[in-house]
């Protein structure tokens, strides 16, 4: 993916996770707008961190708007992930079983986040809306997978349809 390979050239000896599961704290392949307003490629790390030093993942699209720490994000800085999946975890009376999920398009996609800085640290979220129904038995949220058409209203503007999905296709990982 070119995207990810601007970010490799650009990142210097910073690692970005490219391949894989990603973990949060993990240096991830970010496009958002340069001061020039350009979609342009970033390394940040996955998550901010909480007082207690936690990392928080996700935002729920439906209030991160009201939200102290994501409003001025929200507002402000809004980012996209590239993915060509993403892992989720179905809890089971046996333990846990872990799904692979992607667009049934071919090709990578991308998930609607948010960042921030910590001090001169970008870190980044991603914003989540209730699971599509072909995947609400793994888990009840999933991440907003934005469609070629969103993407710069999203960071350009704010906007994206939270509710709507791609058709998605699931497999024991």
């Amino acid at each position: 993916m070119e995207v990810i390979a601007q970010i490799q050239r650009t990142a210097g000896a910073e690692a970005v996770k490219v391949a894989g599961e990603v973990f949060p704290g993990d240096r991830v392949p970010v496009l958002c707008l340069s001061r020039a307003g350009n979609l342009r490629p970033f390394a940040m790390d996955w998550g901010y961190t909480l007082p207690d030093g936690k990392r928080l993942i996700n935002a729920r699209s439906e209030t991160a708007a009201e939200k102290p720490m994501f409003r001025e994000s929200m507002r402000l800085r809004r980012c996209l992930l590239p993915m060509s999946a993403y892992f989720e975890w179905e809890r089971r009376e046996d333990g846990k079983r872990k799904y692979r999920i992607a667009p049934a398009e071919e090709g990578p996609f991308y998930l609607a986040g948010l960042y921030r800085f910590e001090g001169a640290r970008p870190v980044c979220t991603v914003l989540t809306r209730a699971a599509a129904p072909e995947i609400e038995f793994i888990h009840g949220r999933m991440p907003v997978l934005l469609c070629a058409g969103e993407r710069e209203d999203w960071v350009r503007a704010g906007r994206a349809d939270f509710a709507r999905a791609p058709r998605l296709e699931f497999s024991p990982a």
